[in-house]
């Protein structure tokens, strides 16, 4: 692939004010409660990165198929000639990139990783790209794996030239704050919320849910929470004051807390999910969404400034989609449930009356079938699949619907 750099744009002092930067944030963490405000605020993120098109996309690798399509700026009928004819030819150039990148963090510009000569004779350029006059594309991921990929793509005009240092580092700023609502996005039914009060909205949910003030303190707990923290779960209520079991995770908590409360443009510095509990015990993680800001948010509850999440895996619901999406066999899922469930190798093996190597080699084909080579990397998968509670973008088959945890009871 042919290398260009990109033009010089505006000096690099001038990316965003921090008060600028907080409204396109502000919207896309209120698509975490409302994913119906996808559309206009991908608009929004494309009047703010100076681009005429952008589009979300969960792009299947084996059928070659959007499972999501979101978009503004697209003409209609190009937008499906894309999904019809040419997701194979953008899937093939993005994996081969991504590929060979230490992290998906960095970004992949037209401009940039593709020649001049590719550009030309691109089929997906010439029935696309060119008749709406889109001359740069800057590609930002937000997950991989061997089976698919998400991404933002934001498209430039002539008239806007090509990505430039400015857009690449703005992607960088945004980029935490685009994972962390996709991640959050679907753990809230937004229209129960109109139907109903916020605490009988809150306690439908199976997946506990605490408001707190910017000192962690607890403003509000729904049911579930309430029933972790009067037994034994992990999270705690001291005087009032949100804790988590493990006394690291606490401190990580409140910082979440803290910067969502007094800027959450720097939100992203923090664990998109913070384990809870120490390693020796059963893991179960938070997320944390900012709620001083965003137009939603702050109907539910106006002194909160941050909404905690919290989700312990169920052996069911977690593994299932895992061992759906990715054909697990039924010695492998029980090898991940007990992984899951804390338990090291080798109590696992011991569990199950079976050879270490054994149980080794079940974790061998379930790294192999998932595309990860470490436990803690393949637990941080599951959690990505159950975490959105909603069963989110990474369940294959029936992606952003409602998955069992999140589903009113």
């Amino acid at each position: 692939m042919g290398k260009g750099p990109a033009q010089e744009g505006r000096p690099m002092g001038e990316v965003l004010s921090h008060r600028r930067l907080s409204e396109p944030i502000g919207s896309i963490y209120d698509c975490a409660l409302d994913p119906g405000r996808w559309e206009p605020t991908l608009s929004e993120v494309a009047d703010t990165f100076d681009c005429a098109v952008v589009s979300l996309t969960l792009n299947d690798l084996h059928e070659n198929r959007f499972l999501i399509n979101k978009a503004a700026g697209w003409e209609p009928g190009l937008l499906r000639i894309k999904s019809e004819r040419h997701v194979g030819e953008i899937n093939a150039r993005l994996t081969e990139w991504l590929t060979l990148q230490s992290s998906i963090d960095e970004m992949f510009v037209t401009s940039v990783h593709l020649s001049p000569d590719y550009v030309q004779t691109s089929p997906y350029a010439e029935e696309c790209l060119k008749p709406q006059g889109i001359v740069d594309i800057m590609h930002m991921f937000l997950m991989h794996t061997h089976r698919q990929f998400a991404e933002i793509g934001l498209g430039r005009h002539a008239r806007q030239g090509v990505i430039t240092p400015r857009e690449i580092e703005l992607g960088r700023l945004l980029l935490p704050h685009l994972r962390k609502a996709v991640t959050i996005s679907d753990i809230l039914d937004v229209r129960s919320i109109e139907r109903a009060h916020m605490a009988e909205a809150l306690d439908a949910l199976r997946c506990g849910v605490v408001l707190t003030d910017e000192r962690s303190g607890i403003l509000h707990a729904n049911r579930s929470a309430e029933h972790m923290m009067s037994n034994g779960g992990p999270i705690r209520s001291i005087r009032r004051v949100l804790a988590a079991t493990a006394s690291s995770a606490s401190r990580e908590l409140r910082k979440a807390i803290m910067l969502a409360a007094r800027n959450e443009t720097h939100l992203g510095e923090t664990s998109t999910a913070i384990r809870l509990t120490d390693v020796d015990q059963p893991p179960a993680y938070a997320h944390v969404l900012p709620m001083a800001t965003g137009d939603l948010r702050t109907r539910l509850q106006p002194n909160a400034v941050a909404a905690i999440f919290i989700g312990v895996p169920d052996e069911q619901t977690g593994t299932g989609l895992l061992a759906r999406a990715f054909s697990l066999t039924a010695a492998e899922v029980r090898i991940l449930d007990s992984l899951m469930a804390g338990h090291t190798l080798a109590e696992t093996a011991q569990h199950f009356g079976i050879a270490r190597s054994t149980a080794k080699t079940h974790l061998d084909h379930i790294f192999a079938k998932t595309g990860v080579s470490r436990q803690t990397e393949l637990v941080r998968l599951t959690m990505q699949m159950t975490q959105p509670v909603h069963g989110g973008p990474l369940d294959l088959g029936q992606p952003w619907q409602q998955g069992d945890i999140g589903r009113p009871s």
